[in-house]
C-alpha cells in the first residue's frame, strides 16, 4: 500500500483505484504522488504503489497480457508513472489489467502509446491531443497557510549539464543577502549537486540569522515542511525543481543567478518564462523590511491536471 494517504476504508466500488509505478527515483515518484494526491482530495481514492520490472521484463509482460506486481491488486482507473523506466511497465500494466496509463514527463515513446502524458512547457510539448502542458513538473507541495514572512529558507543547487559553478560568488551572494536583512532569520540547505567545497564554505559563514543545514542532515520532506514555515525563498536558478516546489508552496521567491553553460536549454526556458511572469524575482533586486513579504503567487498544477484528468476520462 501506498505512503500516500489511503481511502481504502471507503466502499471499494465507489473509490477510484491509482496504481502508481514507482522506479526508486525521488523527483519522479514525488511528480505522480502530487497527482496522486490531488485526485484524492476530489474524489474517494484507493492508492496502491508498485515497483518497475527491468525494461525486458517489462517488454515480456507487455507481450504476455500480465503484470506480476500488480497480478493481487483491484484493477485501475489509472496508471501513474514519471520516468523513462516506467514507460514499458505503464503499457505492461495496462494491457493487463485495463485503466489509462498517464505519463508525467514527455515520453522515449510516441504519446500516442498513451491515455495522457503531463508535459512541462519547457520540456516543448508535441501538440497532440494526448497531451497536456505544465507548468514546471508536478510535485505535492501545498499552499502554505501559516508561513512567516520573517522566516526564510535558502535552496542551494550545484553544478549540472545546464549550469556552471562558483562557490566563492555564491557564497558571497549568500552573506550579502543575509547582511541586507537584518532581524530575517535564514535556514539554508544544500543539494545532492552541490559541491563539497561550497558546503564547507557555507558552514563556515558566520553570519548572525543563518542556520546552514546541509542536505546530508536533513530527512525526507525536510524541504516541504520548511516550505509550509517560511514566507520567503531563496534559491540558485539551477534548482528549478525546488522553485516550482516554493512557487506552489505560495512564498515569495527570488533566484540567485549562476552561470549558464550554453546559449540555450530547457533549464533556461523555465527559470526565464517564471521571470517574464513575475512569479520569480532576482535576489540582487533586494527585499523588503522583514515582516513584508509579499504573498507569493501560489501555483496549483497537480490540482489543475487532477481536475483534467477527472474530466478527460469522465471518472469521479
Amino acid at each position: 500500500m501506498s505512503e500516500l494517504e489511503n481511502n481504502a476504508d471507503r466502499p471499494a466500488l465507489s473509490a477510484l483505484v491509482v496504481w502508481r509505478l514507482c522506479d526508486g527515483k525521488v523527483g519522479h515518484e514525488s511528480q505522480s504522488q502530487g497527482l496522486a494526491e490531488a485526485l484524492g482530495r476530489r474524489v474517494p481514492t484507493e492508492y496502491f504503489d508498485l515497483g518497475c520490472l527491468s525494461p525486458a521484463r517489462a517488454l515480456r509482460a507487455w507481450l504476455c497480457g500480465r503484470f506480476p506486481p500488480g497480478e493481487a491488486l483491484p484493477a485501475p482507473d489509472l496508471i501513474l508513472g514519471a520516468g523513462h523506466r516506467t514507460h514499458l511497465n505503464l503499457l505492461a500494466a495496462r494491457r493487463a489489467r485495463g485503466g489509462r496509463a498517464v505519463v508525467l514527463m514527455k515520453p522515449t515513446l510516441p504519446c500516442a502509446c498513451f491515455d495522457l502524458c503531463l508535459v512541462p512547457e519547457h520540456d516543448d510539448p508535441p501538440r497532440h491531443g494526448k497531451v497536456l502542458p505544465t507548468q514546471g513538473a508536478l510535485n505535492p507541495i501545498r499552499p502554505a497557510a501559516a508561513a512567516s514572512p520573517e522566516r526564510g529558507l535558502i535552496l542551494i543547487g550545484g553544478p549540472s549539464e545546464h549550469h556552471g559553478w562558483d562557490t566563492a560568488a555564491i557564497v558571497g551572494k549568500v552573506a550579502s543577502l543575509v547582511s541586507r536583512s537584518p532581524g530575517q532569520s535564514w535556514v539554508l540547505t544544500s543539494s545532492r549537486r552541490t559541491p563539497v567545497e561550497t558546503t564547507a564554505a557555507l558552514l563556515d559563514l558566520r553570519a548572525p540569522g543563518l542556520e546552514v543545514i546541509p542536505y546530508e542532515r536533513t530527512e525526507r520532506g525536510w524541504v516541504a515542511k520548511r516550505l509550509a514555515e517560511c514566507g520567503r525563498v531563496a534559491a540558485t536558478e539551477d534548482s528549478v525543481s525546488m522553485v516550482f516546489e516554493a512557487l506552489t508552496a505560495g512564498g515569495e521567491v527570488r533566484l540567485f543567478t549562476v552561470p549558464r553553460k550554453k546559449a540555450e536549454s530547457r533549464v533556461y526556458r523555465a527559470v526565464d518564462r517564471l521571470r517574464e511572469q513575475g512569479l520569480v524575482g532576482d535576489i540582487d533586486e533586494g527585499w523588503e523590511a522583514p515582516g513584508t513579504a509579499r504573498p507569493g503567487a501560489a501555483l496549483a498544477e497537480a490540482d489543475r491536471c487532477a481536475e483534467a484528468v477527472l474530466r478527460r476520462f469522465e471518472l469521479g
